[in-house]
């Protein structure tokens, strides 16, 4: 059986954040060798048709229950903010690039990010607010800028977008153990079964 897992997410999704946290746990326990995978949910959205729980009031309310209990179990923080939904483009833009060129860095990006959406609520659609966290988190907000305006990093998240979508991707997170797939956070038992 495979032992890798490839995880698909976006910044802007909080299942994807619940996800993340427990990434560590995964590789310790079951020593999984994970692939970060950033794509673009707007964009998987669009091609599939699908669209966030938040569009459908009632799933909305139970979502962010169900999000809470999954949040306790963890032992992690989940704050929505008062600025969700964003436009995650620039922040996933930034992810995939971060990743291609700063790799020793990504893992930093990533808390940094997580953290200021899903910890402390932070408005992360504002570039002023990205900028100061990025300065937080040690990187050159000049140069973030330079590196999501660029035309491989923009390619790379269209790329990995579009294969994410070729494989079945409809939402976030989603995971791959081999071929078989595995959509939500909550999927993380299944996960483990398909790992051995």
């Amino acid at each position: 059986m495979s032992k890798t897992v490839e995880f698909f997410f976006d910044l802007g999704s909080p299942a994807s954040y619940l996800a993340w946290t427990q990434l560590p746990r995964l590789r310790a326990e079951h020593g999984a060798n994970v692939v970060l995978r950033p794509m673009l949910l707007g964009g998987v959205f669009q091609a599939t048709g699908n669209s966030s729980p938040v569009t459908v009031p009632a799933k909305a309310r139970y979502t962010y229950v169900d999000f809470q209990r999954y949040a306790a179990r963890y032992g992690v923080t989940l704050r929505f903010s008062p600025y969700f939904p964003i436009n995650t483009l620039t922040l996933m833009r930034g992810a995939i690039g971060v990743q291609l060129r700063q790799p020793e860095r990504f893992e930093d990006y990533l808390a940094a990010m997580f953290t200021a959406l899903w910890v402390t609520g932070r408005n992360l659609g504002d570039p002023a607010v990205v900028a100061e966290v990025l300065t937080e988190a040690g990187f050159a907000p000049d140069g973030f800028v330079a590196l999501v305006g660029d035309a491989e990093v923009k390619a790379a998240l269209k790329t990995v977008t579009e294969e994410a979508v070729t494989r079945g991707v409809f939402g976030a997170p989603t995971f791959f153990v081999g071929e078989q797939m595995f959509f939500g956070q909550d999927r993380l038992d299944f996960v483990v079964d398909a790992l051995g």
